[in-house]
């Protein structure tokens, strides 16, 4: 939002809008790229960097990736679960960052 020009903001206010319009109107739309950004940043890694979660826990708190670990590598011998459990994990990321870029305003493909 730092980066956003100031005469943008202030056009707008010239041109009539409010405090609260200028934020729903300029500021909102032209930060959603980095909302974009920072939403993926820190979905990706909850997905993937189980081990940590379980190190900095104590085992208290189960991601998904601690699921499908425990079904490949636990007590529970269950590869068929584990690869399933990773395909649905996979498809959800496929939609959310399908969903993102719908809203991006970019020719982004997956």
């Amino acid at each position: 939002m730092t980066k956003i020009d100031k005469n943008v903001i202030e056009a707008a206010e010239d041109l009539g809008c409010s405090r609260t319009n200028v934020i729903r109107k300029v500021i909102f739309p032209l930060s959603l790229p980095g909302i974009y950004s920072g939403v993926t940043m820190v979905f990706v890694p909850s997905v993937s960097t189980f081990i940590i979660s379980r190190l900095l826990s104590g085992s208290t708190i189960g991601l998904i990736g601690d699921l499908i670990e425990s079904e490949f590598l636990g007590t529970v011998y269950n590869p068929y679960v584990g690869s399933a459990l990773s395909l649905v994990l996979m498809v959800i990321v496929m939609i959310i960052m399908g969903i993102f870029n719908q809203f991006s305003g970019e020719d982004n493909v997956i």
